[in-house]
């Protein structure tokens, strides 16, 4: 069987509830089944995790080197996650950052990633779309498809 990681940071558990004219009113489970909806198949799977902790996300990547790439938003974490950009520079396979907001419409101290610069590609701005052509990019890139 294969698996994507879709990994979320910081306050991404609350999506639908959170600032839902910035984050969109989709909530995490929304876009948990539209992500294994795009990787559909009887051989395929989506192992999601969300944490606020930075330490647990970095755990996930290393418990999840198995998996045939990843999708990560970091959240805030893509400022200062320096720990989770270590991870994910070790992390063996292709990935994907998404960030629902356009986040260089936003605050100045959004406009850099630590993240991006090791990511395969990021999608921001489109919502909870992204995360779907985040997965079809994975697929994509990984000679899934």
């Amino acid at each position: 069987m294969s698996a994507i990681l879709l990994l979320n940071g910081p306050n991404l558990g609350i999506l639908g509830q959170r600032q839902p004219e910035v984050y969109g009113t989709d909530s995490l489970a929304d876009i948990e089944h539209a992500v294994a909806e795009e990787v559909a198949g009887p051989d395929w799977k989506v192992i999601a995790v969300q944490h606020d902790s930075e330490g647990d996300l970095v755990r996930a990547v290393h418990e999840h080197y198995d998996t045939v790439g990843a999708i990560v938003n970091p959240g805030a974490l893509m400022v200062a996650g320096w720990s989770l950009r270590d991870a994910l520079a070790n992390y063996p396979r292709p990935w994907i950052e998404v960030h629902l907001s356009n986040v260089w419409a936003r605050e100045q101290w959004r406009h850099e990633s630590v993240i991006a610069p090791l990511a395969s590609g990021v999608v921001v701005g489109l919502g909870a779309l992204g995360y779907r052509l985040g997965a079809r990019a994975l697929l994509a890139l990984t000679g899934e498809v």
